[in-house]
């Protein structure tokens, strides 16, 4: 990228809210009472909060520890276990954020079906031709610079924060306690399972919604001051923890879990109609609107910089490094937009759902998550970055690495073997990019190690066809 792009506080910031408050903040009072009650909910929310919080320590530790490592969860699997491992994370942040974008219109669109019969459930041909012109308007948008359109972000971002506030205000004011604890531990409804399996099931939704806690060290090349991208990384993560509890508690105060969980998304828009009246619907809708066109905008920048940042390091093919007069990775953004686009045509003849393509996009982020952390400990462990006078600095961010890893591999649990399954058949294709590159550059494909986990990953992906095939396996 070019030195003239520098990216302050407030921009990296708005990066790591706008990028986690997009269109899941929206749907949290269904998605969460889908599968838990009050008490596993919260429950869940603890686990998700202190993993996370973890996580967002870990990101914070390792652009001050290594600010060498400019491109974020790509470069930190990388730098920790070796070229292959980096790029398969650059791939899955990169297929997730593309599963993300597709999730973020279908839900936009569904929303819009509310008014407009003819946008149905936001895959109907309308509602996919409309998002098409959305997505190459944002896509020409963000050609036009990096910096201009984080300012843009940062607009969006503001204004998306006025209609949640106002629905945590008004849902506080209608909260009643009855309603809340009425059924905390979700007995009354046999099909949510024990607290354990209603702990599992909220995984997956809580942990999409943080998403985008890593936006500033993807974009910490472009931060004016280093320092920075961990200030920005913990306000946006303390700040959202704090929105997205509060949201989805307060709903468990106004209907009860069996009605929430009947609620079309954004259920947001349902709570608050049932406790103002309809303009709360209406203000609702107009929130997600501008959340989701701001969210939009920050995962395609987010999306592009990780494929380019793999080819500029020569993780992926040369011609993902290119750019654009304005600095912006041009060709990386051209694939991601095509992708998107690939897989809204795809939702017309799948009938995938936003909490589908939500569910499958987390659990391509898992593996990255899982290597950041453990990078993480390894330095700590080792020492490198710190100084001779840093022993307790060291224990203490190795304990925080430890837990966040810990944390990253009860996600893979928690999300069962059928996103295990699938996330291997989504990640298998991106081994073919990689061995492009490696061979544009003369080098051996694969390690030794290398190839034990390309043979898991394609071993994993051919049951995941096989299941996908004989319908046992499904999206």
């Amino acid at each position: 990228m070019t030195s003239r792009i520098q990216l302050r506080l407030g921009a990296l910031t708005a990066l790591v809210v706008g990028s986690m408050v997009g269109g899941g903040i929206f749907s949290i009072p269904q998605n969460t009472a889908a599968s838990a009650g009050v008490g596993a909910t919260a429950i869940a929310w603890a686990i998700t909060g202190l993993g996370m919080l973890a996580l967002a320590f870990v990101f914070l530790n390792l652009a001050l520890r290594q600010p060498q490592l400019d491109s974020g969860i790509y470069a930190y699997a990388r730098a920790g276990f070796g070229p292959f491992t980096g790029f398969s994370s650059a791939w899955g942040y990169w297929f997730m954020a593309v599963l993300g974008n597709v999730g973020y219109y279908v839900l936009l669109f569904s929303t819009l079906g509310h008014y407009v019969p003819a946008f149905g459930d936001g895959n109907t041909p309308l509602a996919v031709a409309c998002a098409s012109v959305m997505l190459w308007g944002t896509h020409a948008l963000v050609l036009r610079g990096i910096k201009e359109a984080a300012r843009i972000n940062q607009i969006t971002t503001v204004a998306k924060l006025v209609p949640l506030g106002l629905f945590v205000l008004l849902v506080a004011l209608a909260f009643k306690v009855d309603v809340f604890r009425a059924d905390v531990w979700g007995r009354a409804n046999p099909a949510l399972g024990s607290v354990l399996d209603q702990v599992r099931g909220m995984m997956l939704v809580t942990v999409w919604v943080f998403i985008g806690v890593e936006g500033a060290s993807v974009y910490s090349a472009h931060a004016a001051r280093r320092g920075d991208v961990g200030r920005a990384t913990l306000a946006g993560f303390l700040f959202v923890l704090a929105l997205l509890v509060a949201v989805s508690l307060l709903s468990m105060g106004v209907l009860s879990q069996p009605d929430l969980a009947r609620l079309k998304n954004p259920s947001m828009a349902y709570v608050l109609e049932h406790a103002v009246g309809p303009w709360g619907s209406g203000l609702i809708s107009v929130g997600l609107l501008v959340s989701l066109s701001g969210a939009l905008l920050s995962w395609l920048m987010l999306s592009a910089e990780t494929l380019y940042s793999a080819a500029r390091d020569g993780s992926a093919p040369r011609w993902l490094a290119g750019q654009n007069a304005r600095g912006v990775p041009a060709n990386a953004l051209w694939l991601t937009s095509g992708s998107v686009q690939l897989f809204l045509l795809i939702t017309l003849v799948s009938n995938s759902t936003y909490l589908s393509l939500v569910n499958l996009g987390t659990a391509m982020i898992l593996l990255p998550y899982t290597w950041a952390a453990g990078y993480a400990m390894k330095i700590a462990l080792r020492g490198d970055g710190y100084g001779a006078a840093d022993g307790g600095l060291r224990r203490r961010d190795a304990a925080l690495s430890g837990l966040a890893l810990l944390y990253a591999v009860w996600l893979v649990y928690a999300g069962g073997v059928k996103y295990l399954l699938l996330g291997a058949l989504l990640y298998a294709p991106g081994a073919l990019l990689y061995a492009w590159a490696r061979r544009e550059h003369g080098r051996r494909v694969f390690s030794p190690r290398e190839w034990w986990g390309f043979a898991a990953m394609l071993l994993a992906a051919g049951v995941a066809a096989l299941g996908l095939r004989q319908g046992w396996l499904s999206l």
